[in-house]
């Protein structure tokens, strides 16, 4: 449920753009700032907050997170300021930091070693959820009840979110003064590192694509079939999430390694055979299937290699997945402007070249063919 708010939280506006811009009274352009610094506040303050907080108790952070929400829908649902709704969404993005950088860790300290990797699964299965259908629903609800009512609907369901978790998470320590882990220390270990890369490098092929879908059908005649594309792509997603979950625990490695050969087998039948369209809806299932489960792959290989510094290098994480979400956009924007649609697959293909080359020498760390029970995230006794 956090997964899902933080997610429909982020992407809301961009389906409500005209309303918002015109209750606003502010162009499109302006209001789609609205994205741009939920994601700025979410990049600059993840592995800060986190920092900061290690020594915090677990549920009075994660409430603290969620409240975040609760303010930053409220105070934008009222807002008539253009500047005071910009602050709104930079503590939205704040809360989304800070809440990326806990998820991973909290649900698998919440389940059994040997079954954390499925628990990081239903957790971050909010996701594909959100994107596939809450995004979509809030967008339908927005034109029917207004923009502002939309994002009372989101304060609500924070309300629920908040109770739901007083009544039923259980709360954890958090790190002891002594066994606190500075950032540097963190990224030395063996592992972080090429899980790092691998999310950079994947994420960032997956913007490319996915930010400028509609150019790229419209370079091939197809772009009505944006809204089918993108719906195929989500039911895919949410597919892979349910594979990926069943799996992890056993099979990170070549699970990791075939949605990247996946991956990279949609985007040369996108390259070549665009004109088909069934080409073009099998591609794109692929893809969805290649992409839906990625975060759990990575947010597990993570875990297992930082062990009880999860938190911090889930933070590290975060900032590495926003960074390839905005150099997504740009580098995307870039090859658009200066070389046409057609450019993407083959740089979509390097990056995953590299990935898969990253991954598959990360054998003893990172991406292991099993994981070493040393590795564990400690289950607290608390």
């Amino acid at each position: 449920m956090s997964a899902f708010i933080t997610i429909v939280t982020e992407a809301l506006p961009a389906g409500l753009l005209p309303q918002i811009s015109a209750g606003l009274d502010v162009s499109e352009s302006s209001a789609g700032q609205l994205v741009t610094v939920y994601a700025t506040g979410s990049l600059l303050t993840a592995i800060p907050l986190t920092l900061f907080t290690q020594g915090m108790r677990r549920r009075p952070l994660l409430l603290g997170a969620i409240t975040g929400f609760l303010a930053a829908n409220s105070i934008t649902a009222v807002s008539s300021s253009f500047l005071l709704t910009l602050a709104a969404r930079f503590i939205a993005g704040i809360s989304a930091g800070l809440l990326w950088a806990l998820a991973a860790g909290y649900a698998a300290r919440m389940s059994p070693a040997h079954l954390k990797g499925r628990a990081i699964a239903i957790a971050m299965s909010g996701t594909p959820l959100a994107l596939s259908l809450g995004v979509p629903a809030g967008t339908y609800l927005g034109n029917q009840i207004g923009w502002r009512a939309c994002f009372c609907v989101m304060s609500g369901l924070t309300l629920i979110l908040i109770v739901w978790v007083l009544s039923k998470v259980p709360d954890y320590p958090g790190e002891r003064e002594g066994s606190r882990q500075s950032i540097s220390a963190v990224f030395a270990l063996p592992g972080i590192r090429p899980v790092l890369f691998a999310v950079l490098a994947f994420v960032l092929a997956h913007n490319i694509l996915y930010t400028y879908i509609a150019p790229f059908l419209a370079a091939v005649q197809q772009v009505e079939r944006t809204g089918p594309v993108l719906l195929l792509f989500g039911i895919a997603s949410l597919l892979s999430i349910w594979i990926v979950g069943s799996l992890v625990d056993r099979r990170l490695r070549s699970l990791t390694l075939g949605s990247i050969l996946l991956f990279a087998l949609a985007c040369f039948a996108l390259w070549q055979w665009s004109d088909a369209l069934s080409v073009i809806y099998l591609a794109t299932a692929a893809w969805g299937l290649a992409f839906g489960g990625c975060a759990t792959l990575f947010q597990t290989a993570c875990a297992n290699a930082a062990g009880p510094a999860t938190d911090i290098a889930q933070s590290m994480l975060v900032t590495t997945w926003n960074m390839a979400i905005a150099g997504g956009g740009l580098a995307g924007g870039l090859l658009l402007g200066r070389i046409g649609p057609a450019s993407f697959a083959p740089c979509i293909l390097l990056l995953l070249a590299a990935t898969f080359l990253v991954v598959l020498t990360a054998r003893h760390h990172g991406f292991p063919p099993h994981l070493h029970p040393s590795r564990s995230v400690p289950v607290s006794p608390d």
